[in-house]
């Protein structure tokens, strides 16, 4: 049975977030951040097991990400252990189940939010994954759904799966209404409850206990330290990347980074060549992740309209990058 705790740092994550934390995001991340660990965008067994490319088109990542995580979205405990071991070939460094996502496109085939009211085939599922690996196996989730929303199911649902030897419990904070919201409106309608978290931490002492959900300061993710095991951040770290810069001297006890923004986005030329040497490929594949880095900052919105509006011409490359970064003043930093 894995251990889902092993070596990996969980102070500080990212999340998993569709269409956003592509490959692409995460090596971005990577350079903003060495200590983070990051999670993938929702894979489901389908796309691995029967998605035109293969796996390869789903779960390719760059060495530069490590730690990484993938997050799996299934619920047929079969076709989990297959692609939890498919992961972990690949060498990914932990598999998560997606046990949060309320899009009624997912609810459907039982993956996501809905596998909160089935505690039971959530454990089965976990314990499946944890038989085929070796690397950890955690699950991510919400602290209820519809009408099942009260701490006592929430309790038992963390308990039954912890049951399993699971031992990392992810928990995004608010509950998912999987009638009548929209995905977005799932993310800020149902309002956040950081005090069940709390709560579940005191009644699970001996569970990794990860916040998830509305952080958008140090002075935020600071407190939740204090009642949790770990901090999550999403829509934050996306829309503001900048933010990332300070997490490892914040959580990891490095020193302050002082690099220069314009520096950070130059040293992703590299990368973005060897992209744009690929069939099909375009600069926004990458750019469109770093429209964020500058905000707040003088000429930050004159440099996403360039980029918005360039990198996704056939033949654009570096030059775009480099007359965007042009607009932003020489004593850009953090």
């Amino acid at each position: 049975m894995s251990n889902s705790r092993q070596t990996i740092n969980r102070t500080f994550s990212t999340a998993p977030m569709m269409d956003w934390s592509d490959r692409h995001c995460r090596y971005f991340w990577r350079q903003l951040s060495k200590e983070a660990l990051l999670y993938t965008e929702m894979v489901t067994t389908g796309a691995i097991i029967h998605g035109q490319g293969g796996p390869e088109r789903f779960l390719r990542f760059d060495e530069v990400e490590h730690p990484v995580a993938l997050q799996l979205g299934g619920s047929n405990a079969s076709e989990l252990a297959q692609c939890a071991k498919i992961a972990q070939d690949f060498g990914y460094d932990e598999v998560n189940l997606n046990v949060g996502c309320p899009s009624d496109r997912v609810q459907n085939n039982m993956i996501g939010a809905v596998l909160m009211g089935h505690p039971e085939l959530v454990a089965d599922c976990i314990k499946s994954m944890q038989d085929a690996v070796d690397i950890p196996v955690t699950v991510k989730h919400r602290i209820g759904i519809d009408d099942q929303d009260s701490y006592e199911e929430l309790h038992h649902f963390v308990e039954t799966v912890a049951k399993t030897g699971c031992e990392t419990f992810i928990v995004h904070a608010r509950k998912a209404i999987l009638q009548g919201l929209s995905p977005k409106e799932n993310r800020e309608v149902p309002p956040l409850k950081y005090e069940v978290v709390a709560q579940l931490k005191r009644d699970f002492p001996d569970l990794e206990i990860l916040l998830n959900g509305g952080l958008t300061t140090y002075e935020q993710m600071h407190d939740a330290l204090t009642y949790c095991d770990g901090v999550m951040l999403g829509r934050e770290a996306y829309h503001n990347p900048s933010i990332l810069l300070g997490v490892d001297h914040a959580f990891y006890g490095h020193e302050v980074d002082t690099r220069n923004l314009k520096d950070i986005v130059r040293q992703l030329y590299p990368y973005i060549e060897d992209h744009l040497s690929e069939e099909r490929s375009k600069l926004a594949y990458i750019t469109r992740h770093i429209l964020g880095l500058f905000n707040g900052l003088p000429g930050s919105r004159q440099f996403r309209r360039h980029l918005s509006e360039e990198a996704y011409k056939k033949t654009a490359g570096i030059e775009v990058i480099e007359a965007a970064l042009a607009m932003m003043p020489d004593e850009v930093t953090d």
